[in-house]
């Protein structure tokens, strides 16, 4: 672990709630409204530095949703009948048949799409006006079978292998261009992780006979590969278990489900672990991430604005440190607090206390 990642103790994971005027703004993607969303970015630097967080984002506020990957490359197609193997729950207006009619698609090749935008430049404002550290968030190439599906995708190219191999290598553009304007730490976002701790997920994968075992080998080494020589960068890994409107969520089940042979293969610094609900399971698996990688606990929900009692968040950091040293540990929120535009069900002074508490507890525990 290097100093650097030893100070950075309280995190925000990566988006924060937008108001009426930057949903809009985002929305409307006329360059008229640049100074909108500028303005936003600059309220959610002060808000993240005024809570007193150790790293900070742009709230990923200039962003359709957590995963725009869509909106910059050419190569996908919302289709319906492709749901991503999602089955969303919990929370409020869950949709008919617990996913959304249509889902982006790949539908032509990667390495052949046009690009539209520069990724990159979601940063670039982050860099020139933060005066503390900054992380970048994209979904890691993995998260991307999600768009794989065979009935059309498998036209295009031999095998979902090769498609997530072309992603990975237009994301590495992107890293690429971040890292030159000064980002040392990149943090990749899969929920499709996650997804493989739910029995109800696996089944389903098992029933299409998926191997989940080589897919989590070869996913693992593609998203540590998106990382490689990178020199002095923090290489960090989000396993998520959904964030939607209405606090739903779309897997359950403990980490020990794919720790064992996930943690291990992850060639990062740090990984962010989703720990606010019963649903997550124990620290146990805490016990397969290798020696000096830290664990950043996500023990404060997003889900919800009723905030969390602080020694209580305290004594599971004990409980955790029972499993994995103290000084391999961080806290968090457990997601995002808007990772589509609509956000939790969740006030912006609700989210102010979170963000606090998560730093007064980091200070409380590791000075």
């Amino acid at each position: 672990m290097t100093p650097r990642d030893a100070q950075t103790r309280a995190e925000t994971v990566g988006s924060l709630l937008r108001s009426p005027g930057a949903l809009h703004a985002a929305a409307s993607r006329d360059p008229g409204d640049a100074a909108v969303l500028d303005a936003a970015v600059l309220d959610a630097i002060k808000l993240q530095r005024d809570a007193g967080v150790d790293v900070i984002t742009d709230g990923e506020l200039r962003r359709s949703n957590w995963a725009d990957t869509s909106d910059f490359l050419d190569c996908f197609d919302k289709l319906a009948g492709n749901t991503g193997g999602l089955r969303w729950r919990g929370g409020a207006n869950t949709p008919a048949g617990g996913h959304a009619v249509a889902y982006d698609t790949v539908a032509r090749r990667v390495a052949t799409a046009t690009r539209r935008g520069d990724r990159s430049a979601q940063y670039a404002f982050l860099a020139e006006h933060a005066v503390t550290r900054t992380k970048f968030t994209l979904p890691a190439p993995s998260y991307h079978r999600r768009y794989w599906w065979a009935e059309v995708s498998g036209a295009v190219y031999p095998s979902a292998e090769e498609y997530l191999t072309e992603i990975r290598d237009a994301l590495r553009e992107v890293v690429d261009r971040v890292v030159a304007l000064g980002c040392d730490y990149i943090q990749l976002d899969a929920p499709n992780y996650g997804s493989l701790c739910d029995p109800d997920h696996r089944a389903w994968l098992a029933a299409a006979g998926v191997d989940v075992d080589a897919q989590i080998a070869f996913d693992a080494a593609l998203d540590s590969s998106l990382f490689a020589g990178l020199g002095d960068v923090t290489r960090a890994v989000h396993v998520c278990r959904g964030n939607a409107p209405g606090g739903r969520w779309h897997s359950t089940g403990g980490y020990g489900a794919i720790s064992a042979q996930l943690f291990p293969r992850l060639e990062v610094d740090r990984l962010l672990l989703e720990y606010d609900t019963e649903r997550s399971g124990t620290f146990g698996p805490l016990a397969d991430v290798p020696p000096g990688v830290v664990a950043v606990l996500g023990l404060l929900t997003t889900k919800s604005g009723e905030l969390e009692d602080e020694s209580a968040v305290r004594e599971r950091i004990a409980e955790a440190a029972t499993v994995k040293p103290l000084d391999e540990l961080a806290v968090s929120t457990q997601c995002g607090f808007a990772s589509v535009a609509a956000g939790n069900p969740i006030t912006p002074d609700q989210q102010a206390r979170k963000l606090e508490l998560v730093a007064t507890v980091a200070r409380a525990i590791w000075g």
